[in-house]
């Protein structure tokens, strides 16, 4: 075994490294004012089952979280095999996310992305720093799940697909 990189400082190095780990890709997203606002991420884990809770980690430099964190709701789409222009339009840094996307809200102000494999109705629970990152506690209140579509999968810097064995 070749030895290992003592305290890795380079973040290219890095994000190549945390690659190596497959991960589903969420879509979180709320009303703001009656206007969808969200934003995907891929570090999405469940966490506890009593109370039911999931967590997200969300740049520090994000834009959008500012505004999710306030309201009480958020939807919390887990997306599916074929949504990686999704994915991408919600990753987006300019313009509006929502164009191509199809999307509902429900009367608590979460939005919802048509297709995805699960929703969960969550709320802020607590928040955690976390290097360049926020820990994000979400508290589920309801969920849809859809057990039977293939999740979207993020590897490498790329979507993959799972494969069927």
């Amino acid at each position: 075994m070749s030895p290992l990189v003592a305290t890795p400082t380079d973040p290219a190095a890095l994000r190549q490294a945390f690659g190596c780990f497959p991960s589903g890709v969420t879509a979180l997203c709320s009303l703001d004012s009656g206007t969808p606002v969200g934003m995907a991420a891929s570090t999405f884990t469940p966490v506890s089952l009593e109370p039911p809770l999931v967590s997200v980690c969300v740049q520090d430099t994000s834009s959008t979280w500012p505004k999710l964190r306030k309201q009480s709701r958020l939807g919390l789409s887990v997306l599916a095999e074929g949504q990686d222009l999704v994915c991408r339009s919600l990753a987006g840094k300019d313009g509006d996310r929502f164009a191509d996307v199809d999307w509902e809200a429900d009367e608590g102000g979460s939005v919802y992305i048509h297709g995805a494999n699960l929703w969960l109705d969550c709320s802020p629970y607590a928040e955690f720093p976390g290097g360049d990152h926020t820990i994000v506690l979400l508290e589920i209140h309801g969920l849809k799940a859809e057990p039977d579509r293939e999740p979207l999968v993020f590897h490498g810097s790329r979507f993959r697909r799972l494969a069927v064995s």
